[in-house]
């Protein structure tokens, strides 16, 4: 295939255009680098520093690249932001989301993979969460996802678009050439991390939620897991989707949760050492226990994590941070 990746330049994207690349898919990369790093842009792939907010500027880029697919990785995602400024949100994920979804219509594209989030859930009434839980998002980042989410099902209905929309919880790891790498960062595994780096204690938010050590529990999968499901969802778009419809949601997760005081212990075994934390307030926007059932995503992907255990995941990513000690040299 040859497919688009938005958000190509991130953590998430650029591991997934490895993967892409390796499988033999030409792919062109589309990334303003506001928050991803041209660095990590693997060789291989096409790259366009621009917006997908930019409609007649994508559907230039999906025409002379002849795209096929497009993988929409590119979001603002900062829970705390989208409380403080959720006009952010709106105006980047809903209204750049639609921008992309109007250039891909207008150069014939089809086929279509969104980066959703675990987030459209909000706080679930049942654990693990399936898909037919309740989309109640507590936060404008979640709100932004399920609104998109919605666009794509009505594009399917009024155009044809095949989509699938990917509801994806804690990603962590690294491969060798691009791992986790943001400013600022907000995530639990590259901030503890860092505080093993600096010599500085690290932040837990809250020590009070309703769990068994009062930290909050979230499913973490490794990002070449997550890479391996854009693929085979990136394929499962073809002309007769296994779901027989031309949207699905799918959530993706190990099914098993960790708490914040888990994943900081299992660091600490890796590095050979306490590491240093303090306690902060609770996050806005946060939920005690995120959990998912992917048996769908099983059924209808074949998918399955391979590297689920903590070990794997956070030692990827020390291993990374190890051999890149100044982040991505950007180019």
């Amino acid at each position: 295939m040859r497919i688009l990746v938005s958000g190509g330049a991130g953590y998430v994207g650029s591991v997934t255009v490895e993967r892409l690349l390796a499988e033999g898919h030409a792919v062109c990369v589309l990334d303003d680098c506001s928050t991803g790093h041209a660095g990590s842009v693997p060789a291989g792939a096409a790259f366009s520093r621009s917006s997908y907010a930019d409609q007649a500027a994508v559907e230039r880029l999906l025409r002379d690249h002849g795209i096929e697919a497009i993988l929409h990785c590119a979001a603002r995602s900062l829970v705390g932001e989208s409380i403080r400024d959720p006009a952010i949100y709106y105006r980047a994920n809903i209204v750049g989301g639609v921008a992309l979804l109007e250039a891909a219509r207008a150069a014939g594209v089809n086929r279509f993979v969104f980066s959703s989030t675990a987030a459209v859930y909000g706080v679930p009434a049942t654990i693990p969460i399936t898909e037919s839980a309740p989309l109640a998002p507590i936060n404008p980042y979640g709100e932004s996802k399920r609104t998109f989410e919605g666009a794509l099902r009505w594009y399917g209905t009024a155009y044809g678009l095949r989509s699938i929309a990917l509801r994806y919880f804690n990603v962590a790891g690294a491969t060798e050439l691009n791992g986790e790498s943001h400013d600022p960062e907000t995530h639990l595994i590259p901030n503890i991390l860092a505080a093993v780096e600096s010599g500085r204690p690290v932040t837990l938010f809250g020590d009070d939620y309703p769990t068994a050590d009062g930290t909050p529990i979230r499913d973490y999968i490794h990002v070449e897991d997550l890479a391996t499901a854009h693929l085979s969802a990136l394929e499962a778009t073809g002309p007769e989707p296994p779901v027989g419809d031309s949207y699905t949601a799918l959530n993706l997760g190990t099914g098993s949760g960790f708490s914040v005081r888990q994943v900081l212990a299992a660091a600490e075994a890796i590095i050979g050492r306490p590491i240093a934390s303090t306690v902060g307030p609770r996050r806005p926007g946060d939920p005690p226990v995120l959990v998912a059932a992917a048996d769908r995503a099983r059924e209808v992907l074949g998918w399955t994590p391979h590297q689920g255990s903590l070990t794997e995941m956070i030692g990827s990513a020390w291993a990374w941070r190890r051999a890149h000690p100044d982040g991505y040299p950007d180019r």
